[in-house]
């Protein structure tokens, strides 16, 4: 039930959506103005990283208790809008499925319009809406031409859907029906399989274990009341970031931000949900039939504001966050020809969220795959980075950083996750400059410090045959495929 932006912003350490979170989790700095808004030709930049936009944000608080943040973006006559709630999967308190239900239903109804109705009305105004519900937090988006005339309405509609719902039936049932039958489609799904089994394992009671989506046995028992209770609850202003980013005056975003904060129901912040307990590392299978076999190999990583956040980034990102050229990718792949992708990463979250490896292999070499996978992990964790790869790491993140600043919809992603995470303003320069100053010894002592080769849990999935022996290193690259197989 996500419809907009399943991915909340550029530094997530390695998103949650890839990983079923269900799936959880941006950042910031100060005019936007001048050449640094423009766009560079290549032959300008003559090897250097493309300049990015620097943001003059600003936060306040509503009187109704909503953070705010905001940044003025002249160039074009548009704005973005987004709250973000702590009103995630982590919140469904024993109902799994009740924080996606109630997202997904808050267009489908309000006095007087029905879905279609709403629909039409976002459409005629030429504004775009969003909604998406995940781990740690739900989200709804405005996209809008910010001249009066088209703001006014687009606004007046969508603090309609975010204050009255209506959770009309027929809505719910066909939502129910629709969430039952991605159920049925997950059983043929061995990589879908696996990542459910995954967060149970990881996680056990805690909030993080169950499917964001719920299951086929809670969905069809939720009812319209649960969900105007939820909303209640968790859709309070006092429970919300809005960030706002476009061709606004201050004042103009404060009388925004406070019809939508006053649209609301009135409540406080919820608590914070309790970190979750170490689990027992071991393995679990799924047997299924297929030729491939999926491997993912896991443990709790950290939460959004650990102080190493920057280090296990940067280390991640030689491990096996950034395609080719990593550790995984290199020996797993090139050399070996063993998969078509390996990937590596953390997924930051409100609690601990997990640290993770994942990729498929062939059935009769998953067993080798596995031991392959772990024991260059624990090289890595042993002997930390090159000064070469740590060079290239910081060389490529500035090159690729400006893209966290190119668009709006970049930016307002970045806002949002700043203000839900408690991250200060300056987030976006503090962390290139954190980046930047890392030494080996500093990436290796993080690493080690926040994984474990002997703590892992990992589940396979697929089907159980004769193992053979992993063929040998090639120094020479295997061809590398130019598509990747379904």
């Amino acid at each position: 039930m996500k419809t907009e932006h399943r991915r909340l912003g550029l530094l997530g350490l390695i998103l949650s959506a890839a990983l079923a979170l269900g799936a959880c989790a941006s950042l910031s700095a100060p005019t936007l103005s001048g050449d640094a808004a423009k766009l560079q030709p290549l032959a300008e930049l003559d090897g250097q990283a493309p300049t990015r936009r620097t943001l003059e944000i600003q936060t306040w608080t509503t009187p109704q208790g909503a953070k705010v943040l905001f940044a003025p973006a002249r160039e074009l006559p548009m704005f973005d809008l987004r709250l973000t709630f702590a009103a995630g999967s982590s919140q469904d308190n024993g109902v799994p499925g009740l924080a996606t239900l109630t997202n997904a239903m808050l267009n489908e109804g309000v006095p007087g319009k029905d879905v279609g109705a709403i629909a039409a009305g976002f459409e005629g105004l030429g504004a775009e809406f969003g909604n998406g519900a995940y781990r740690d937090m739900a989200v709804a988006s405005l996209r809008s031409l910010s001249a009066k005339e088209q703001r006014d309405p687009a606004l007046a509609l969508f603090a309609e859907v975010l204050g009255k719902p209506t959770f009309p039936e027929d809505s719910l049932a066909r939502i129910k029906n629709q969430l039952l039958a991605g159920f049925e489609f997950q059983k043929q799904n061995p990589g879908k399989l696996a990542s459910l089994k995954l967060f149970e394992r990881l996680y056990g009671q805690h909030p993080y274990a169950h499917p964001s989506d719920g299951t086929a046995q809670s969905i069809p028992a939720i009812g319209r009341q649960q969900l105007q209770a939820f909303h209640t609850r968790a859709y309070a202003a006092g429970n919300a970031v809005i960030a706002l980013v476009g061709d606004l005056s201050r004042s103009e975003a404060e009388a925004i931000a406070n019809q939508v904060s006053a649209a609301l129901p009135q409540g406080p912040a919820l608590p914070r949900i309790a970190q979750p307990q170490a689990p027992k590392p071991g393995a679990s299978h799924i047997e299924f039939p297929s030729n491939q076999t999926h491997l993912l190999i896991a443990q709790l990583g950290i939460d959004r504001r650990d102080p190493d956040y920057a280090a296990l980034y940067l280390g991640n990102q030689i491990l096996g966050g950034s395609g080719f050229g990593t550790r995984l990718m290199t020996e797993v792949r090139e050399k070996r020809g063993l998969t078509y992708g390996v990937y590596s990463g953390f997924s930051a979250m409100q609690a601990r969220g997990p640290f993770m490896i994942n990729l498929q292999t062939r059935a009769d070499l998953s067993e080798g795959t596995l031991s392959l996978v772990k024991q260059l992990l624990a090289d890595y964790l042993r002997e930390g980075p090159t000064q070469q790869e740590l060079d290239n790491a910081k060389r490529q993140l500035a090159g690729s950083f400006p893209l966290s600043t190119a668009s709006n919809a970049d930016i307002v992603g970045q806002l949002a996750s700043m203000g839900f995470y408690d991250l200060p303003l300056s987030y976006l320069d503090d962390f290139m400059r954190d980046v930047q100053a890392l030494s080996i010894e500093q990436v290796k002592t993080a690493m080690a410090k926040h994984l474990d080769p002997e703590a892992l849990v990992v589940v396979t999935a697929g089907p159980t045959v004769a193992q053979k022996e992993l063929p040998p290193p090639n120094e020479d690259p295997v061809e590398q495929p130019s598509t990747v197989p379904h």
